[in-house]
């Protein structure tokens, strides 16, 4: 990651098109077409469990080589060295080192919420096609940033939802769009289960070894918390999604993808806060969000996706956590990425499939992205699609933080008639690291 004496380029290169922290690099050759027999070189940014996770499953991807890794926490950015087998001059912090290498096709970003566009934006720029965790981003204009940024580089970006890559979500979602429950005007998806208290927290110094002002990096500074980095990150507003960007996001997204809605909704609606825990997090542990599309407006085009979440329970619909039921004019059905789909006909009475059931297939994702890289097969869940389904997280967290309904313009992208809400639609940058333009 970036020193502190060219902050400023390095985020206004990522959002502007010049590409300054990495000049030394051609896009053309860097995304050229490989055949089925080159080796992809990739690289790692961000080494805690999830970043070492994906990298493992692109070592076990034939013909998949992972060299480089990149973390602001010594002690994380060796263990990841070992475990992978990284040689120690290829353990880096800062990620330049591995955006100026011609020889790497493709990273993995797995950091904390608030890097995953603008490292991936910074991917984009040097030519590397990118794998990056959910939620794909921190707000909602940097989604729509991080797909034009793929767009204008031709670059790959695969978005961390594993259900549009696993073979049961398929054959199910097909079932929706062959009419085998007619019409689904209506879905609801639930995101529920037991997450504990967050334990007391005080600020101090950084500890040794970890370079927290690279960790905030583009992020308006605010101190160190013992609570907040590495233990639960994704619950404070300046750095995460909630557990709406962090789990809901995959029940969102194959919701949204068997509801058959494309762009973004006009109406949320999400009450909710928090209800149970009486903590230092700041996102909500209840919420129960509303999202219509209304299409032209006439019977027949509108359609409604609702989002339940519930983080101080272990009682859930269908006995199963995560989740989702699609309401057609002639059934319904119910899908979860755990590997369960069951159809029901407008009686109520269980209807044949031929799905053959099975959870959520990481590998498949990884595969589909290297070859999608080697030899332009269709990518699964590409940046738009990201973008559209962790907005709508960013959506149902902005509603439930404000405490009232939105109405949202799906072209612009912007919550109409209340300032305080759209605001909240993009984020403040530090000084020093330069304001990304159009944010």
């Amino acid at each position: 990651m970036p020193d502190n004496t060219t902050r400023r380029e390095f985020l206004k290169a990522a959002t502007t098109g010049v590409a300054a922290a990495a000049t030394t690099i051609s896009a053309a050759t860097a995304a050229a077409a490989r055949s089925a027999s080159d080796k992809l070189i990739v690289g790692l940014i961000g080494c805690g469990g999830r970043g070492t996770h994906d990298a493992g499953l692109f070592q076990k991807t034939p013909n998949v080589e992972v060299a480089w890794v990149c973390d602001v926490d010594e002690s994380r950015l060796r263990s990841a060295a070992t475990k992978l087998g990284v040689d120690s001059t290829r353990a880096v912090s800062d990620l330049r080192r591995i955006l100026n290498d011609k020889a790497v096709a493709a990273v993995i970003v797995a950091t904390p919420d608030h890097w995953h566009s603008p490292a991936a934006i910074l991917a984009c720029e040097a030519g590397k096609h990118v794998y990056v965790e959910k939620p794909i981003s921190h707000n909602i204009r940097e989604g729509r940033l991080l797909v034009e940024a793929s767009a204008r580089n031709k670059t790959l970006v695969q978005h961390g939802t594993q259900v549009r890559s696993t073979p049961m979500m398929i054959e199910a979602v097909k079932l929706l769009r062959e009419g085998i429950i007619g019409e689904v005007l209506v879905a609801k998806c639930w995101n529920i289960q037991l997450r504990g208290p967050l334990p007391p927290g005080k600020n101090t110094d950084p500890p040794a070894g970890f370079d927290y002002d690279t960790w905030v990096g583009p992020a308006t500074m605010i101190p160190y918390r013992t609570n907040r980095v590495h233990n639960r990150w994704t619950m404070w507003y300046h750095f995460g999604a909630g557990d709406a960007g962090n789990d809901g996001v995959h029940d969102l997204d194959y919701t949204r993808w068997g509801l058959g809605v494309e762009g973004h909704p006009n109406r949320v609606s999400g009450p909710g806060g928090k209800y149970f825990t009486d903590d230092e997090q700041e996102f909500p542990d209840t919420q129960q969000v509303a999202f219509e599309y209304s299409g032209d407006g006439k019977p027949g085009s509108r359609r409604m996706l609702i989002y339940e979440q519930r983080l101080w329970s272990t009682n859930y619909p269908n006995h199963c956590d995560s989740g989702a039921e699609f309401y057609g004019t002639r059934g319904q059905m119910f899908l979860s990425r755990r590997g369960k789909v069951q159809v029901w006909d407008s009686r109520s009475q269980p209807v044949k499939i031929n799905v053959e059931p099975g959870p959520q297939n990481d590998v498949l994702h990884v595969k589909n992205l290297c070859d999608a890289i080697r030899d332009g097969a269709p990518l699964n869940a590409p940046a738009l699609v990201g973008h559209l389904s962790t907005s709508l997280a960013h959506l149902a967290n902005i509603s439930t933080r404000v405490g009232r309904s939105l109405v949202f313009d799906p072209q612009a992208e912007q919550i109409v008639g209340d300032a305080e809400a759209n605001a909240l639609v993009r984020r403040e940058y530090r000084e020093h690291w330069g304001t990304p333009r159009g944010a």
